[in-house]
């Protein structure tokens, strides 16, 4: 469910799209996303580097710095990454951290990018925002529709409160900061300059192609490091495209469910609309948010604005 409401809009007119990360496998992918942005209202400006290849990369680590760097000069208000992969771990030392947060830009991506958008909160306290890629999700031969639409809502300053079905949920109402990402790239921070020191937070969490030991291995790591026990609650977005082996023994997420459950004593909500999965909300990371539970749903308040418009209209859409 989103509902709007039509206060301060901020400006959504423009999108420059560039590759922090792997190399685009598919140029075709990267015109499609254009034509369907193009389509929702908002203009597009490609980076000239953002079809670069060097190995696995999107141009060599060099040609990628410079690549954030237009990003912040260039006048469009959103940045997306194509695509994820791996690379902007590399890059974390290099980037001017001052000037990325001066730009006033809204940076947005996800897998990979949780590096950044975790880097730049623990540097800056600036806002950022999980969700779609170029040319996973608006390049897709089918894209999905409620994706791009959440989006646009949300570039907008229109989206306020996001609801979704979960079928195991813990009671839950509190309110937090907003942060996390991708599980692997969260993990790989703990120790680093790079990770934000949040309590009180709400954490987020999907990932994709790790089995659910491996989950229940960084779920163990971020208790163990003393984190997740401060936070008010844990989201679970997807974990998708794992294989069990016969020597589970019916070992499978749930159980890894269970045992965070047992062990870490906070709240843990499933079925939260993100992932490496063709339904994705955009979250903003760094933001205060609020959290609640009832039976079958969860609802996040993403904007607490107090209405003064005597025709503001709301609509609403949910999540299934």
């Amino acid at each position: 469910m989103t509902q709007h409401n039509h206060y301060h809009v901020p400006d959504a007119s423009g999108i420059y799209i560039f590759s922090p990360s792997s190399a685009v496998a598919d140029a075709q992918a990267l015109e499609r996303a254009t034509v369907r942005l193009n389509a929702m209202g908002f203009k597009v400006a490609i980076d000239r580097t953002a079809l670069a290849q060097s190995q696995r990369f999107a141009g060599t680590d060099t040609q990628r710095l410079a690549a954030f760097s237009r990003a912040i000069k260039q006048k469009l208000p959103i940045v997306m990454a194509t695509r994820g992969g791996y690379g902007i771990t590399r890059l974390l030392p290099s980037l001017d951290w001052d000037a990325i947060a001066a730009s006033g830009k809204r940076f947005i991506g996800q897998s990979d990018f949780t590096a950044f958008s975790l880097a730049l909160l623990a540097k800056t306290g600036m806002v950022s925002y999980a969700g779609p890629t170029a040319c996973f999700d608006f390049g897709a031969k089918k894209p999905e529709i409620l994706t791009a639409e959440i989006f646009g809502e949300c570039m907008r300053g229109e989206l306020e409160i996001l609801s979704f079905e979960t079928q195991d949920a813990d009671a839950a109402d509190c309110r937090g900061i907003l942060w996390g990402g991708n599980l692997a790239m969260l993990t790989s921070l703990l120790g680093t300059p790079y990770m934000p020191k949040i309590k009180g937070g709400i954490l987020f969490v999907e990932d994709v192609g790790e089995h659910p030991y491996r989950i229940e291995r960084m779920l163990n790591q971020l208790a163990q490091a003393g984190i997740l026990g401060k936070q008010k609650a844990l989201l679970l977005g997807g974990f998708t495209e794992y294989k069990l082996a016969a020597h589970d023994q019916g070992y499978d997420m749930k159980s890894v469910i269970a045992h965070i459950r047992k062990t870490v004593g906070i709240p843990v909500i499933t079925g939260l609309p993100f992932g490496h999965t063709a339904m994705k909300a955009t979250l903003p990371i760094g933001a205060k948010i609020g959290l609640a539970t009832e039976k079958g749903m969860a609802h996040l308040v993403l904007d607490e604005h107090e209405h003064t418009h005597d025709h503001a209209h709301d609509q609403q859409h949910e999540h299934k």
